[in-house]
């Protein structure tokens, strides 16, 4: 198409809708290919008694309904941001150096999880603690879908185990918070007045490690209304960090929006369900036993090293299972 590439952000929007639809004609074609397969196999084996078509059509069986139920996960994923990628807001809670450990355990968790899916993982901010671990973090995760998966992880993590920075060994439990909103696109409107933002420039205080640069171009963006502070110090730019921290801001103002709404949703709905506001919806002991659990939809693992390496797509599948069972609107427990 003439001029398509002229403008290159609206290009790639187009290109990532193309791959969206791409991928439901494929999952369907690759479905419905699997099911005749089996089909005829299961013929094979009932009308000739044979033991290696029936063995056969077992195997692409299991395969079709692994399939089966990742093509129904996105069915799930049906919400308007779902597609979009995700923002995602890491900050230790009180406790010191223990909640700072855990939060840092949480940053790595989520980013194990996106590099399993060959998702781009970028940190945008990155606060130390003071003696180890992490106050808070701030990343964007790019990849279909992003969203619609990581909102299961926002809310209050916590965290039962021997602490490693205990000399006498005794269990601690600590908290920390995962906060995950929607990157908007530029045509989703954000009113935002210049007068509402204070705009802070700092010295960046990351971790060499971290990928964040040392000069004083950090920036702190505070929405006085709202009293929503976003931070971005990854750029090698003062302009760069205020044009990210300002994404970051118009994804948690729209993300307040939506939740304003589901307020309001919840209101009409309270003769439905009852609502907890403010319990922690995961819990991961390590000590006495190991096991990490839902508290909203009650799925659990004994493999508690590997969530926390990651492994967190049974809690994903099982939360956007629950929401449409309970009826419950997006984003609310």
């Amino acid at each position: 198409m003439e001029g398509f590439w002229d403008d290159s952000d609206n290009a790639a929007k187009i290109q990532k809708e193309k791959s969206l639809l791409q991928d439901v004609v494929s999952t369907y074609e690759s479905l419905n290919e699997s099911n005749e397969e089996f089909e005829i196999l299961n013929e094979y084996a009932q009308a000739d008694d044979d033991q290696s078509s029936a063995e056969e059509a077992i195997e692409v069986f299991n395969k079709f309904i692994t399939s089966f139920n990742k093509a129904e996960q996105k069915v799930l994923l049906s919400e308007e941001m779902d597609p979009n990628n995700a923002i995602i807001s890491v900050n230790a809670g009180a406790g010191g150096t223990e909640s700072c450990d855990w939060a840092l355990m949480l940053y790595r968790m989520v980013v194990r999880w996106a590099e399993s899916k060959n998702f781009n993982v970028k940190t945008l901010d990155y606060q130390d603690g003071d003696a180890a671990g992490i106050k808070s973090a701030t990343l964007t995760i790019e990849g279909p879908y992003a969203y619609g998966l990581l909102k299961s992880e926002s809310g209050v993590h916590r965290l039962v185990r021997i602490s490693p920075f205990d000399s006498n060994a005794r269990r601690h439990t600590s908290f920390a918070s995962l906060y995950v909103s929607p990157e908007v696109d530029d045509d989703i409107e954000i009113e935002i007045n210049d007068g509402d933002l204070r705009i802070d420039v700092y010295r960046s205080g990351g971790a060499g490690g971290q990928s964040v640069n040392t000069t004083d171009s950090a920036v702190r963006i505070t929405h006085k209304p709202t009293n929503t502070v976003v931070t971005c110090q990854n750029e090698r730019s003062q302009l760069q960090n205020k044009l990210q921290a300002m994404k970051v801001l118009r994804s948690r103002l729209f993300e307040l929006e939506m939740e304003k709404r589901r307020e309001k949703e919840a209101v009409e709905e309270a003769n439905k369900r009852k609502i907890e506001w403010g319990s922690q919806i995961r819990s991961y002991v390590l000590h006495p036993y190991k096991m990490v659990k839902d508290h909203r939809t009650n799925f659990e693992s004994s493999q508690a090293e590997k969530v926390l390496d990651g492994d967190l797509d049974g809690f994903m599948d099982s939360y956007l299972r629950w929401v449409v069972q309970n009826d419950i609107p997006e984003g609310e427990e």
